[in-house]
């Protein structure tokens, strides 16, 4: 603001700009405690669970960024080499929708066999989960639709999922009944890991080699090859609560 005052009149110009002065608060940082808390969390501090903007591959979805999200999930593992991590839902709440209170967890959730990879360290065959933020493509699974509002597809024995980094349908869904699918593809047909999935959008520029076939499914009892997972019953949960239109997110850390 600009205030004008008259060359005569020096008090009041002194009284005026110290009337104009405030007292900044600096900002309170959000620290890892604060995205893991069981109670609720403010929307506008919460951030895409201390993931750097600027080490996040071009190809990860960062919607958790935007106001159009009002549901997301955490998947916080305690270091990058564990295989254990702590899954929490969380969704936008309130009559101005400006508060994060969770839904579901903490519950334990399984991840890739050699841990989580760093921000944009995720390779094809790792055994790592790739840390980041991103969205959902579709579901799928073995037995039928059990109730959600996404998109779901049936897997058959002939649907493979290409993860040959070489191939050109790297990192898509296919039916080798009229398309091949690489070398050593990842059968869908699978139960009981998936009897119910979901697919995260990781990767979707399909880049050869960053890594593909990353799902939240069923856990089985162990690790994972790069994937995250959980019980059946907990995995439904989260399944039949996710909407499209609140334009969901995963973001994984470790």
């Amino acid at each position: 603001m600009v205030v004008r005052v008259a060359a005569a009149s020096a008090a009041i110009l002194a009284v005026v700009l110290l009337a104009g002065l405030a007292t900044v608060a600096p900002a309170r940082a959000v620290t890892r405690a604060d995205t893991v808390r069981a109670d609720t969390v403010r929307a506008d501090t919460v951030r895409a669970d201390t993931v750097p903007a600027n080490t996040v591959q071009a190809n990860t979805t960062m919607a958790a960024a935007t106001s159009a999200v009002r549901q997301r999930i955490t998947v916080s593992a305690s270091s990058y080499g564990t295989t254990y991590a702590t899954l929490r839902a969380y969704q936008l709440s309130g009559s101005s929708s400006t508060r994060w209170v969770q839904v579901f967890g903490p519950w334990t959730a399984r991840v890739g066999y050699h841990g989580v990879a760093p921000p944009g360290k995720k390779r094809e065959g790792d055994g790592r989960t790739p840390s980041g933020t991103y969205g959902f493509s579709f579901f799928f699974g073995v037995l039928a639709n059990p109730g959600v509002s996404y998109s779901y597809r049936h897997a058959y024995s002939y649907d493979y999922w290409d993860d040959d980094s070489s191939s050109a349908r790297y990192n898509q869904w296919v039916d080798t009944r009229s398309a091949s699918a690489g070398r050593a593809p990842e059968p869908l047909h699978v139960t009981p890991a998936y009897d119910y999935a979901a697919v995260i959008a990781y990767n979707t520029a399909r880049t050869p080699g960053l890594g593909s076939a990353i799902f939240l499914h069923v856990g089985t009892g162990g690790a994972t090859a790069g994937c995250v997972s959980l019980p059946s019953a907990e995995l439904l949960k989260v399944l039949r609560w996710l909407k499209p239109a609140a334009n969901p997110t995963i973001t994984i850390t470790g």
